[in-house]
């Protein structure tokens, strides 16, 4: 068995598509409009990882958009993804000044939470050791689900 993707549901495809790719940084590598059943499928890769797309094993993200209204919910039950970064707290403070909550902010130097614009949780993990608690981030709260 090899690993091909995560798919994810959104209900607006240019503000995830801003979310991942301008927030987060994701690479857009392919998009596919299917007329006939009426949705679109997006493949992102995490930076780095965009030079591997097309190859075995390359770990992608599908955003797949129905074009005819659905409202989902859950978006907790589907867990959350995870992407290690390498610089917990340069990560949160990057996506602070783009507007984006950080849910559980890196207290401990070495994990995040934020939520996409469809409610699904992703995780921040530091690369390698985590980092020496410091403040603002030792001292935020919560802010939401997680």
């Amino acid at each position: 068995m090899k690993y091909l993707h995560t798919m994810v549901r959104v209900t607006n495809l240019d503000a995830s598509l801003e979310f991942y790719c301008g927030c987060l940084g994701m690479t857009l590598v392919s998009r596919g409009d299917y007329d006939s059943g009426r949705f679109t499928i997006c493949m992102l890769a995490a930076t780095g990882d965009e030079k591997r797309a097309g190859q075995e094993n390359a770990p992608l993200l599908e955003l797949t958009y129905n074009w005819d209204p659905e409202e989902y919910s859950g978006g907790r039950n589907f867990g959350h993804l995870a992407y290690r970064v390498e610089n917990v707290y340069e990560t949160c403070q990057s996506l602070i000044d783009m507007g984006v909550t950080i849910n559980r902010p890196p207290r401990d130097g070495r994990m995040a939470f934020v939520r996409s614009p469809d409610n699904i949780s992703i995780e921040f993990l530091q690369d390698g050791e985590s980092l020496p608690p410091v403040e603002p981030w030792v001292s935020m709260e919560n802010i939401g689900e997680w």
